[in-house]
């Protein structure tokens, strides 16, 4: 059997040395890696349904209905409130539309315009879209009216993330 190598002093701080700052160095990359990757895991509150209005309530004129939400910002929370345009289409279908012009986002109201009575039209400079939430050619806004996710369970009508168009 050979002899057990017997670790110089120097060695001996050189392995004490560099153990510690490793492990220091990790305390300190840590709570930085930790920060970088913690959205990706928290839950997301993207997909989340609200009930908004019995669906018996449903007209084929577009209705504004109104609904808070809890929101989080880092340590800060607070309700939100959102709004939508609500009415059944042609085919029976329910249809959501957000109220916020795609031009400058303000809010744009049912016949809200002498001159237009069958339209959304924003107030702030004069955008215009019809009842499904296309932009009128010729006016400011560019897009349609993002649309809401929609559910019907149990004859409540639930809304869901708006989607832009």
């Amino acid at each position: 059997m050979s002899e057990p190598k017997k670790v110089s002093r120097r060695q001996f701080l050189n392995y004490t040395l560099t153990g510690l700052g490793g492990f220091m160095a990790a305390g300190m990359v840590a709570p930085m890696v930790r920060f970088a990757i913690d959205p990706v895991f928290k839950p997301s509150a993207a997909g989340e349904f609200v009930s908004v209005a019995d669906v018996e309530e449903l007209t084929n004129e577009p209705q504004r209905f109104e609904w808070e939400i809890e929101q989080v910002d880092a340590w800060y929370e607070s309700k939100v409130q959102k709004t939508a345009w609500v009415y059944r289409n042609d085919n029976d279908e329910i249809v959501a539309l957000s109220p916020i012009c795609t031009h400058l986002g303000c809010t744009v109201d049912w016949a809200g315009s002498d001159e237009y009575p069958n339209q959304f039209f924003c107030p702030c400079h004069a955008g215009r879209y019809t009842k499904d939430g296309v932009n009128v050619p010729g006016t400011p806004p560019t897009a349609p009216l993002p649309k809401y996710e929609t559910k019907v369970e149990e004859g409540m009508l639930y809304l869901g993330q708006a989607i832009a168009r």
